[in-house]
């Protein structure tokens, strides 16, 4: 795989800004192998990706940071770089439905996406046989009424150790505390078994049941202190009928779950994801 550094940049729209910045890369020799742009009508921010081939230039990435900062404060970007050497650090949780998980660990092991699995966390034991076959450490959290606060102080001190630099919900069926919701704003996602706004909260299966719906569907969102409100990163659908159970529903929507997780988080390890507000702009 070639390797590449990967910015991301956005700032209030103007005349010149893909200019700037290509002229500030070709100074240096570097060459741009992917571009990609978008601009918000409406509240006319733009934003911006370029994967720069490495060997093109003649300093590595720190170096890059520090040269860069006069154009990124000229344009008032607000922008990061990252390495494809160095895949992000990912921490997974989970409960009990394996689905996520397990394709997480087969897209992990055959490196179809780029990323470490750090460690494992549960509230449950049972997937940890299955996640220690796979070589990976398991943290076993149980979480109630009467000790979360601790609970979740342990999670954290685990994120630390493992320096996450993102969180994966794989099914974790806990509210995360609004402390760890604000302190990894912009790291956390999570997959919702709906196709958000709709039916967001417990049992979205049995609500969309009720409500005789002709699609389910399924969301990966950032996670914010609201519940299923965060930037939504992916969603995908599949057709059901009036005779379609909730345990038909069930069924289909794992299928549906587990690719719009793996495709978010395939977006997020790539660095092709901008938060701008409650949205997201994705270059897929």
């Amino acid at each position: 795989m070639a390797h590449t550094f990967t910015l991301l940049a956005s700032c209030s729209d103007r005349v010149g800004i893909v200019a700037h910045v290509s002229d500030f890369i070709a100074q240096h020799n570097g060459w741009i192998t992917e571009a990609s742009y978008h601009t918000d009508p409406l509240s006319r921010w733009f934003f911006m990706r370029h994967v720069i081939a490495a060997e093109s230039l003649p300093f590595g990435i720190d170096e890059f940071r520090r040269r860069f900062v006069p154009c990124a404060e000229e344009l008032n970007l607000q922008w990061s770089i990252s390495d494809s050497a160095t895949p992000k650090r990912v921490v997974v949780l989970v409960s009990k439905e394996e689905h996520c998980l397990a394709e997480l660990l087969y897209r992990w092991r055959t490196q179809d996406i780029r990323f470490d699995i750090a460690a494992v966390i549960s509230n449950h034991e049972v997937m940890r046989d299955y996640v220690e076959f796979h070589g990976l450490p398991y943290h076993y959290i149980p979480v109630g009424k009467d000790n979360r606060g601790q609970a979740f102080r342990e999670i954290e001190e685990l994120f630390e150790r493992y320096q996450a630099e993102t969180v994966v919900l794989a099914r974790y069926m806990q509210i995360l505390p609004e402390n760890l919701c604000l302190r990894y704003q912009g790291r956390i996602i999570n997959i919702h078994h709906s196709f958000l706004p709709s039916f967001a909260g417990a049992k979205p299966y049995h609500q969309a049941y009720e409500r005789g719906v002709k699609l389910i569907g399924a969301t990966s969102h950032y996670v914010t202190q609201e519940l299923d409100t965060g930037p939504i990163i992916e969603q995908d659908v599949i057709r059901v009928n009036h005779d379609t159970l909730v345990d038909d529903m069930v069924r289909l929507g794992k299928d549906v779950e587990k690719i719009v997780l793996a495709r978010a988080l395939r977006y997020v390890a790539e660095d092709r994801v901008l938060i701008h507000g409650n949205k997201t702009v994705v270059f897929s």
